[in-house]
């Protein structure tokens, strides 16, 4: 057996990236993933129509930090693309988030004229706010607004791809997508928004290109391991440290019940039509089952595709049983409490660190997930004193 200075469970962005560093600075690494593929949720393949398709749902990453973009650009070349949105309502595609385009969109002229006014009095200075501020205003004509939009897309929206109604889930998760005061249609306002010129599948070989890094895929990680003296044990190995960005109930053999987290299935479909939408993603907040929509080709402009591939969302309960893959952590002050104790029980390991979406019990989007990534490597390698 080969001897490992760290052990890494999961090999999506966090995973990979603490997997580079700790290689760049001499370690001998494994990365372990239970997928047969690499790169976790961001992972992409060209599908049977010649189309580059993303498996779990669209990726594009953005940022303010050039950190960030800097480390990301260390291991592929990357273009620049703003991804536009939409959502329909009533029958009707307004921009997504919402902005003043969905007041003409849903208002006669005057009245949206009064309600711009409005807001701009009542918010001045803001170009965002989250729905529940709007929601608990001074003003009746932008709470019936901000009403209007919650019970036909946020609450809606929320119950499907949560499985809960809007007032369990955490504030923080309805806020993602805040209400627009101008007539900007791009879907995120940071500074840096790309994806890559070849692909995710592509970046991530790159950035496991090391030979400290040894992969091992289709292995489940919890067959692997043992806790004995308040040590993790993978393979027999009692000196290695393990860095684990998994689920933790299922770490703990479910010790203190399961963490909810939500999963998607996907529906695939090929039109021979120039485009199925006239936007990237569009949420249907009023459709049973799914939520979005998501047309691939339109990610991709300098590339020319014959027909258009997209993929139907449908928000499902994560069951390991049922072989489905947890997405997303459903933050709600039950869950937070158990996620607590979880956490907790993490940290009396000496030799573990977790870190991660599943892992901490947190939405990240994929900066943020680097973000993770990058801190826990430095920490990491000032405490080897590298």
């Amino acid at each position: 057996m080969m001897y490992f200075d760290y052990l890494i469970v999961g090999c999506g962005i966090t995973g990979a990236s603490i997997a580079r560093n700790l290689a760049d600075a001499g370690y001998k690494v494994e990365i372990i993933d239970r997928r047969d593929h690499i790169g976790g949720n961001m992972y992409d393949y060209v599908d049977e129509h010649g189309i580059l398709v993303h498996k779990y749902g669209p990726h594009c990453f953005h940022t303010n930090n050039e950190r960030l973009i800097d480390y990301i650009r260390r291991y592929a070349d990357w273009d620049d693309f703003r991804i536009t949105c939409g959502a329909v309502i009533n029958g009707k595609c307004t921009p997504s988030p919402f902005n003043y385009q969905t007041i003409d969109d849903f208002y006669q002229k005057a009245e949206a004229e009064d309600l711009k006014r409005r807001i701009e009095r009542t918010f001045s200075g803001k170009k965002t706010v989250p729905v529940l501020e709007a929601l608990s205003c001074d003003d009746e004509v932008i709470q019936k607004y901000a009403r209007f939009l919650f019970d036909n897309d946020y609450s809606l929206y929320t119950a499907k791809q949560w499985g809960i109604s809007a007032n369990e889930i955490d504030p923080s998760v309805i806020g993602r997508v805040p209400l627009r005061f101008d007539y900007n249609n791009e879907y995120f306002d940071d500074e840096f928004q790309v994806i890559p010129s070849d692909s995710y599948a592509a970046f991530f070989n790159s950035l496991l290109d090391h030979p400290n890094i040894f992969l091992r895929l289709k292995t489940e990680a919890v067959r692997h391991i043992a806790f004995e003296d308040g040590r993790i044990i993978y393979d027999g190995m009692r000196d290695a440290s393990v860095i684990y960005t998994g689920a933790l109930d299922e770490l703990f053999d479910l010790k203190y019940g399961e963490l909810p987290y939500r999963s998607l299935e996907f529906q695939w479909k090929y039109e021979n039509t120039e485009s199925k939408q006239d936007m990237t993603l569009v949420a249907y907040p009023q459709e049973p089952g799914y939520t979005r929509i998501v047309e691939y080709k339109k990610m991709f402009p300098k590339r020319s595709y014959k027909g258009t591939s997209y993929g139907i969302e449908y928000p499902k309960p994560y069951k390991k049983e049922a072989k489905n893959e947890p997405y997303y952590p459903v933050l709600t002050e039950d869950s937070k409490k158990k996620y607590d104790k979880y956490r907790k029980l993490a940290n009396s390991i000496e030799n573990l660190i977790c870190c991660g979406r599943l892992a901490d019990f947190k939405y990240y989007n994929m900066d943020q997930a680097l973000e993770r990534a990058l801190c826990v490597s430095d920490a990491i390698l000032k405490k080897e004193g590298k």
